[in-house]
């Protein structure tokens, strides 16, 4: 096999592996999301503990957390290789770009995955990390008291900004991912594409326009 061919065949598989990693990150998201709006519950935060303190404490998920955080770095590296590569193969811009090129989206997920990695990493140290025992948490809160621990941080409006541009890029970032991991798996064809649009549009407001409820409804209601 020559060298361009192993480099095509890295390719396709980098961009597999990052697709079936991200599909599995889209299935926890919509867990993540069920779990973080029973914060919104009027029972004093029973709810959101008694779901909170089962995935902290369930050995089943314990170990699904490591699969998890496989799955975020496979990810993320192979969307930067991925990302590097396809550079690197094009190093003179297209006079005629497609439309996939010259969508905002499409051009511009590396950027906004970035974004969200920061985020992410920001919100772990908030909450996994405190958990795990890696970082102190703030006076007065238990180290596995994530319902005071939210109420907390969201009474802080600069926080929530934050929490809401965050999901704000993570919503634009998976309305194009789950199209492309969709595509790259093989699931193109004409029959499917418009209603893989339509999923993955109502996926990303969803998932976003939920997490993002959450902070303003302690701006406004709290």
């Amino acid at each position: 096999m020559n060298r361009s061919k192993r480099r095509a065949l890295a390719s396709i598989t980098g961009k597999v592996i990052m697709a079936l990693a991200g599909l599995f990150l889209v299935v926890f998201l919509l867990v993540h999301l069920g779990i973080n709006l029973l914060l919104l519950a009027d029972d004093g935060g029973r709810a959101f503990t008694g779901a909170a303190t089962f995935m902290a404490t369930n050995p089943v998920i314990r170990l699904f957390e490591v699969v998890l955080f496989g799955g975020f770095l496979i990810h993320m590296m192979f969307g930067v290789g991925v990302s590097i590569r396809n550079r690197r193969s094009r190093p003179v811009r297209y006079q005629h770009k497609s439309e996939s090129e010259t969508s905002p989206l499409s051009r511009y997920m590396l950027h906004s995955g970035i974004i969200v990695f920061i985020f992410l990493a920001l919100h772990f140290i908030d909450f996994y990390f405190i958990k795990v025992g890696l970082v102190a948490p703030p006076a007065g809160i238990e180290r596995h008291d994530f319902y005071h621990r939210s109420l907390l941080l969201f009474s802080d409006k600069g926080y929530s900004v934050v929490y809401l541009i965050g999901f704000l890029f993570l919503g634009f970032h998976l309305n194009h991912a789950v199209q492309a991991a969709f595509q790259t798996i093989g699931m193109n064809h004409s029959k499917y594409t418009a209603g893989i649009k339509v999923f993955s549009m109502l996926y990303a407001i969803i998932v976003a326009g939920g997490f993002m409820t959450i902070p303003l409804w302690f701006i406004f209601f709290r």
